[in-house]
């Protein structure tokens, strides 16, 4: 695992200093497609009460920039969490006077919160071979589930109709994970399709 979060490290860190804290700085190509995968992740949260959110890979912190668009002044105590120090510089010198806020250099979350979500982190394997991605993916999830009171929202990328997977991305179709985390994590699990992006996001509630 450590082979794998130093090569995800170096990639991230060299986007953000190549393009500085813009939706390509993170592998994204545009806002527009950033937030909309931000819609689905956040229902699993239940903004008519305060809460508590572990964002796992949050990069710069793009989704405070959300959160602040579409959900301004809901009462969020926020911990952002990357693998990356470039990420986090970027994220503290950016939301310095956010109140409840937290960012963190780290591998795994570093709190527990009522929620946790993890945007695009594993749709990236840099090469690495599917067997060994899917290990580290579910390392991840795993810890999610450990941090989070209600539940967790993940988010991957559905495979081609004909075409075989790319080498440095990860495809998946969502019975895979909605198994695991049903059987593995105990978690009841709604998959979300037909967002207009070719990817699934599965919201993940603890019972």
């Amino acid at each position: 695992m450590r082979g794998i979060r130093n090569r995800v490290r170096a990639y991230y860190s060299e986007a953000i200093e190549r393009h500085g804290p813009t939706p390509l700085g993170v592998d994204w190509p545009n806002a527009a497609s950033q937030y909309l995968r931000f819609l689905q992740l956040l229902k699993i949260c239940d903004f008519d009460q305060p809460f508590s959110l572990n964002d796992f890979g949050c990069g710069y912190g793009a989704l405070l920039e959300y959160l602040a668009l579409r959900h301004r002044g809901a009462p969020i105590a926020y911990n952002g969490i990357d693998l990356s120090p470039s990420m986090i510089a970027a994220a503290r010198k950016r939301w310095s006077v956010r109140l409840h806020t937290t960012f963190r250099v780290a591998s795994r979350c570093t709190t527990t919160a009522d929620y946790s979500i993890a945007s695009g982190v594993f749709n990236v394997r840099l090469g690495q071979p599917v067997e060994v991605w899917e290990a580290y993916v579910e390392d991840i999830m795993r810890d999610l589930c450990a941090r989070s009171r209600i539940g967790f929202a993940v988010d991957f990328m559905l495979p081609h109709d004909e075409a075989p997977m790319e080498r440095e991305l990860y495809r998946t179709p969502k019975s895979r994970w909605v198994a695991f985390c049903r059987s593995e994590l105990g978690c009841a699990v709604r998959p979300l399709t037909g967002y207009g992006l070719r990817e699934f996001t599965l919201l993940a509630r603890r019972e």
